[in-house]
């Protein structure tokens, strides 16, 4: 809860004045104002005022060498002591944690640099393939244009023989037909003859 300076001037016990001093040090987020204009002290501000007064204030103890030391300002001091160890074991633990955290987030960036590297070879070897079956079924498809064209040329050439068979085989029954005609025309002609001498 906020307080005055007045307030934390008499909690402290020290003059207004030096209240008022530190208060008008602060950073501009730790000042506050109520309603009436009336300067006010968060929590946060209070904290560092404290420590700005409580330091002179042991500084001063010891230069005069006064034995006013309390039970409370050596539990306090016990407290400080044990609040700073666990700093250092706290702060400690966080180093070998984060040193930790560090060998971890490497190995993992190894990890992805590698897998990322293994990708890309996957995808260029993909590529590559696909480039090659392109180049296949390109090979397969003029391949078979040539087949094509050849079975339609040994067709022709089958088609050209049939022919030239067809034509020889017309040919020699036209030759064996004439052959056998003209035999028949000279048996008829012998024939022929030999009735017509017989005539005389």
């Amino acid at each position: 809860m906020p307080k005055t300076i007045r307030e934390l001037a008499d909690e402290l016990k020290v003059s207004k004045q030096t209240i008022q001093y530190h208060y008008q040090r602060l950073p501009t987020k730790n000042r506050q104002k109520d309603s009436q204009g009336t300067n006010m002290i968060s929590l946060t501000a209070e904290r560092i005022i404290r420590d700005k007064v409580a330091k002179p204030l042991v500084a001063k103890n010891q230069q005069t060498g006064s034995k006013k030391t309390t039970k409370t300002s050596k539990k306090n001091n016990e407290l400080i002591a044990t609040l700073r160890r666990e700093i250092e074991d706290l702060k400690s633990q966080r180093d070998k944690q984060l040193a930790t955290k560090d060998q971890q987030i490497s190995s993992k960036d190894r990890q992805i640099d590698h897998l990322t590297k293994l990708i890309d070879q996957q995808q260029q070897l993909q590529l590559t393939t696909v480039a090659e079956n392109h180049q296949l079924k390109e090979h397969v498809l003029s391949l078979s244009d040539l087949l094509k064209a050849s079975n339609i040329g040994k067709e022709q050439q089958e088609n050209t023989r049939n022919t030239i068979n067809r034509n020889d085989k017309i040919e020699n029954q036209e030759k064996n037909a004439d052959k056998f005609g003209n035999r028949q025309n000279k048996m008829h002609k012998n024939i022929f003859n030999k009735n017509w001498w017989r005539f005389w």
